[in-house]
This record gives structure tokens, sequence and C-alpha cells, in this order.
């Protein structure tokens, strides 16, 4: 056998380990691979049922029958949930049916009703029924600087303001809502908007006068403005 057929030969013998070197690494690789069933559509029809329970404090009873209609007409009619409320538990409890179509539907509605029950007006919390990128952020006063007794009294004055100007000019200049609950403070907006509403009340916890505060929300307003 002559040199070039000799190399002929151990090409081909080559060429066949490679190919079958490819086709076990190939086929080693295919039963790796994780082998997901088509998608058939929203699976909790199918499945169990889920449920949400929102405890109602003792101060949201009064509102919580008075606003009652506008709270389960929209969890009921558009995100096709059920909704009930437990006087034995003091809970309104939410759960899916088989004509929920949305798997974020629950979470969306108890959110929504736990913005209610934090104080929120019904108007203001549906708003998290419609957006998706809406958030309650709540901290307490204390989080920021430890104030006792008048101190504390007088903070929570700076941060309402009279008549609750200073409260209504952070909402408008942040785009927000905010709830003054004792010590307690809730937020809802969007992240970047409850982040400008946080730095300007943590400004009047700390003791900065509403004007200087009034100024640096004027200049965030315009940046806003200008920005869209």
């Amino acid at each position: 056998m002559s040199n070039n057929e000799l190399a002929d030969q151990t090409k081909e013998e080559k060429g066949a380990e490679d190919m079958l070197v490819d086709s076990d690494y190939s086929g080693a690789a295919d039963s790796k691979k994780p082998k997901f069933r088509p998608a058939t559509g929203f699976e909790l029809n199918n499945g169990p049922s889920q449920i949400r329970k929102i405890l109602v404090p003792r101060n949201r009873f009064t509102p919580l029958k008075k606003e009652w209609k506008k709270i389960y007409e929209p969890l009921v009619n558009h995100l096709n949930l059920q909704v009930r409320m437990n006087t034995k538990s003091n809970r309104v409890e939410l759960k899916t049916s088989k004509y929920t179509s949305d798997s974020s539907s629950l979470q969306k509605a108890a959110d929504f009703v736990h913005a209610f029950m934090l104080g929120f007006n019904v108007d203001d919390a549906i708003a998290m029924l419609r957006v998706d990128d809406l958030y309650i952020d709540s901290f307490d006063i204390k989080d920021v600087k430890v104030l006792e007794g008048d101190h504390l009294s007088r903070a929570i004055g700076r941060i309402a303001g009279k008549n609750g100007a200073v409260k209504f000019a952070i909402e408008n200049a942040s785009k927000t809502r905010i709830v003054l609950a004792d010590t307690s403070i809730h937020i809802l907006g969007s992240f970047q908007n409850i982040k400008i509403a946080k730095d300007a009340i943590g400004s009047l916890i700390l003791g900065s006068p509403p004007g200087k505060v009034y100024a640096n929300l004027k200049i965030i307003s315009s940046r806003m403005k200008q920005r869209f």
C-alpha cells in the first residue's frame, strides 16, 4: 500500500470517529435539555383554586362597608375573581374561579385590597389593577430619626402641613399618594416617584423647613416635565 493510500485511509477513519463523537455529544446534549410541553392556556382553571386573605383593621370596617360596591365590582366583573368578607376572621377573602384568565389577577387584587386597608382612597388604590409598575412603600418616622413626645408631633405636623398643604404638594410634585397613619407613612406610586416622595418626607422629619422642601420639589418637578 502506497503512502497516499495510507494517508487517505487514515483521514477516512478519523472522519468517522469525529462523526461518532459528534453524534454522541449531540445525543447527550439533547437528553440534558429540559423538555416543556406546549402551552395550553392558563392552567389555573384546571388546577386547584388559589386564595388570598387580607386582614381588615378595626378602623377600616366602616370605610369598607361604605365602599364595598366599588371594591368588589372590578374584582368580580373585570378580574373574574370570587370575593367575600369573612366576618368571623375579619378578613377579605379572594379566590380564583374557572373564569379567571390571568395568572396575575389574584395578586393584583390582593395588592388593591391591601392598599385600601392601609388607608388609600378606592379611586387611588384601583390604579394598581390598571398599571403594572405601581407599588406601596411603608416606613415609620422613627426609622428615619428617633423622636419622642412633642418632637414627634411636630415632625408629623411638618409632613402634613396646614390643612394638608405640604402633603398635597409632595403628592403633586412626585405623582404619588401618601397616607399618614399615626407614625407610619405609606406611599403609593412608581419606584422612582416613591423615592422622590421619601426624600422629601425624610428631609421634613430631620427638621428641614417646608419652604426648602418646596423649592427642591419644584426643581424636581420641572426636571420631570422636561424629561417627558
